[in-house]
């Protein structure tokens, strides 16, 4: 996104409750490098938010964990990052609806990536702090959490991140009783003060000797002082939310239809009733890499084959929102409900059956409507994605002989899909792994001139303790400013980077 792109009046709502879901713990996690700012501390920098009446001052802290040096041509992951924003309580009031109690918060901040003389741009977006309490005095302490952008430089040189534009969405989380329409966000455009030092840390990239940075081959020129090259090659500088390089392809023209089904997302404890919200939901797409082992047979099959071409699914990106804040009886609930329309490519896979045969066959998925729900109760971070599917074996082979099922060699009923994420999954845009158990249930209609087949499909997978583990990259949304175009194509669940 353009640091200078204003903001869409017409997704603020949706943005901030999409971005919701990615802040659900605070605090940085354990690792390995160095924090942002000087001795490993967090950089304290101060910012004036512009309204239309003036400008309120801001005090930001931002930290993020940086590996102690890296190498040319990998990608360096900052984070986990965590930017701080404080607010005067008279600020935060003036901005809300009277009477607002607690408040939800978006941040994204430009970070300009330098090296030598190359510069590109990345941006922290998607940064979101949950429900906060307003105090009766003092300091609103909003404090952001999320994924960021890898960075990949191309020669030898200290890497160096620095600190820009500041944009945060404000929302209340307690919306008056009664109120049908999602609450409004108050958008805030802050500029760090003149005079201070913005660096948020520096990586060392030892190489030969040559301080120039290499640009890679067939790639542009040097890109312009504060040119925001997202994910092109700007001279040695490269921006990535993640480094697969898989090749994809253009969004899907259809948009999910439907009503999300949450019955399967933890439900809100006893207390006041959560704040119901339809919202228009983000219409794009993304890549859903998954693996599935099939109990009976002791193998497994890959699902949207990363190896092959890949489909992109279909996303209504937050289309509900379930709110309570945490002042409220029972404590905080937040839920956002996603669409999404699952159209996998055909499964081949090789199984012993029975240990000893060697049977061959191409797996059709036929799946229903997706949802996907992510948020948090209380402290306790959950996300679920559910669908109804039905599996149907066509080309089948026995020990390299055909073995001719029929067209119509399917299981007998849909199963139901409930795969499980917790805080592996970060929210439908920048997705994460999730994993579950199917039942499947028995075949049917496997066969021709009367041979009966079913009974030997059932016998040889049909059953409870069947797992599936899927990975889901980032969500392209065209129209928003910070779209995460084209989607990434995430690596295979079980392999070591997807793991990290």
């Amino acid at each position: 996104m353009n640091p200078r792109t204003p903001v869409r009046g017409g997704r603020r709502p949706v943005r901030l409750a999409s971005a919701a879901a990615a802040a659900l713990v605070a605090g940085l996690l354990a690792g390995n490098g160095s924090a942002a700012g000087e001795g490993g501390t967090p950089a304290a920098l101060a910012y004036d938010c512009g309204l239309p009446s003036g400008s309120v001052r801001a005090t930001v802290e931002v930290a993020a964990r940086l590996p102690a040096s890296a190498e040319v041509g990998k990608p360096v992951q900052p984070g986990p990052v965590q930017v701080t924003v404080g607010l005067a309580r008279a600020d935060v009031a003036a901005l809300l609806p009277k009477d607002t109690a607690a408040v939800l918060s978006t941040a994204s901040l430009a970070v300009e990536v330098s090296q030598n003389d190359q510069k590109a741009t990345a941006m922290w977006s998607q940064l979101a702090a949950p429900s906060t309490p307003v105090p009766a005095e003092g300091e609103v302490r909003l404090v952001h959490s999320g994924a960021v952008p890898t960075v990949t430089v191309g020669g030898a040189g200290d890497v160096t991140l620095t600190a820009g534009e500041l944009r945060l969405g404000l929302l209340t989380a307690t919306p008056a009783a009664g109120q049908e329409a999602a609450p409004e966000t108050v958008p805030l455009v802050c500029e760090p003060v003149a005079g201070q030092d913005l660096r948020l840390g520096t990586v060392p990239v030892p190489g030969d000797g040559s301080t120039a940075p290499s640009a890679t081959p067939g790639s542009p020129g040097p890109s312009e002082p504060g040119e925001d090259t997202g994910r092109r090659k700007g001279g040695g500088v490269t921006v990535q939310p993640r480094s697969d390089p898989a090749p994809v392809g253009k969004c899907p023209t259809v948009v999910p239809q439907g009503k999300a089904d949450p019955s399967d997302a933890p439900v809100a404890p006893p207390g006041a009733t959560p704040g119901e919200f339809d919202l228009p939901g983000s219409p794009g797409c993304a890549y859903a890499i998954g693996v599935a082992n099939i109990s009976k047979l002791n193998g497994a099959m890959v699902i949207n084959d990363p190896k092959r071409r890949p489909v992109t699914i279909s996303v209504l990106a937050v289309t509900h929102s379930s709110v309570r804040s945490s002042v409220q009886p029972g404590g905080l609930y937040l839920r956002l409900d996603s669409l999404a329309d699952l159209k996998l490519p055909d499964a081949e896979s090789t199984f012993l059956t029975f240990g000893f045969e060697p049977v061959t066959a191409k797996v059709r998925f036929e799946t229903g409507p997706v949802t996907i729900s992510t948020g948090n109760v209380g402290t306790s971070i959950f996300s679920v994605i559910s669908f109804k599917q039905s599996l149907r074996l066509y080309d089948v082979k026995v020990n390299g002989t055909p073995l001719d099922v029929g067209d119509s060699c399917r299981t007998a009923t849909p199963y139901k899909v409930v795969l499980n994420g917790g805080a592996k999954y970060t929210n439908v845009f920048y997705g994460g792994t999730l994993d579950g158990t199917i039942d499947i249930p028995k075949f049917s209609g496997c066969g021709t001139n009367g041979e009966d087949l079913d009974p030997l499909f059932t016998a040889s997978i049909s059953g409870p303790g069947n797992s599936i583990e899927m990975n889901q990259g980032t969500t392209c949304i065209p129209d928003s400013p910070d779209n995460l175009c084209p989607p990434d194509v995430p690596e295979l669940p079980g392999t070591t980077a997807a793991k990290q």
